[in-house]
């Protein structure tokens, strides 16, 4: 399903998107769905830049469908999920996060982060890890400065270092790590984007469209990761095994 050259892509920049995953219906029934949930709680008159809303996967058959629902072939984008990781350990997310990014959005993120609860290391938290992040694509995003989301590739392995060397109590979204050049990432409807845990990543500005970014999150674990979520920070590729091979 996932090609080595692609396995090898994600070990090495930490993201993949795989093109055309998900079908028009779905990426059409999620649509609607956005817009119904975006009339019940529009975002503040005048507001710009990124609104979320972060509905049960089980109330929301329409947002679930485009990680879940089988396309033409009979796979759906959560097979190329486990194309990742090993065998019948990934588990269906609980949760759908709907990320909107309204323009007009003047901005540029200045560092990234990973998401964690805490923004400076705090004594006793437990890490609120997951495996990967699956992201659907509901609009297109083919050019930059459309409220693409940014990513710094390779990131995911310079994180797994820090934690490595200066232990799991410093876990934060902020790790204080050497920065190589963004990236803003760009797809089409129904693209799949995969991420691993560990990669840095923000919100990126919408200045150069005058539409709203729509994209649908899914923040996948595997079966046991809730048992030891601090693992994952210093044993990046645990529960990837088909990359865990190539590397």
């Amino acid at each position: 399903m996932l090609s080595d050259g692609q396995l090898k892509e994600f070990a090495e920049q930490g993201y993949l998107v795989v093109p055309g995953v998900v079908g028009s219906e779905p990426v059409d029934r999620a649509n609607r769905r956005i817009d119904e949930l975006v009339a019940a709680e529009p975002p503040l008159e005048g507001h710009v830049g990124h609104h979320f809303y972060f509905p049960k996967a089980v109330d929301e058959p329409a947002l679930i469908a485009p990680l879940m629902e089988p396309g033409a072939d009979g796979r759906n984008a959560f097979a190329y999920a486990e194309a990742l990781a090993d065998p019948g350990l990934l588990e269906a997310p609980w949760q759908v996060q709907v990320a909107l990014n309204i323009p007009p959005f003047p901005h540029q993120p200045g560092r990234p982060h990973i998401d964690a609860a805490i923004s400076e290391p705090t004594p006793g938290f437990v890490p609120n890890t997951f495996t990967l992040l699956a992201g659907v694509f509901v609009s297109d995003q083919t050019r930059e400065n459309s409220g693409n989301l940014w990513v710094w590739p390779g990131t995911h392995r310079t994180h797994a270092e820090y934690f490595q060397e200066r232990g799991v109590e410093t876990y934060c979204a902020y790790p204080d790590i050497d920065l190589p050049e963004p990236e803003q990432v760009t797809a089409r409807a129904g693209d799949l984007l995969l991420a691993h845990y560990l990669l840095g990543h923000n919100i990126g500005g919408n200045y150069e469209s005058d539409t709203t970014r729509r994209m649908l999150y899914y923040r996948v674990s595997g079966r046991g990761h809730a048992d030891r979520p601090d693992r994952i920070l210093t044993e990046p590729w645990y529960e990837y095994g088909p990359v865990r091979a190539l590397v």
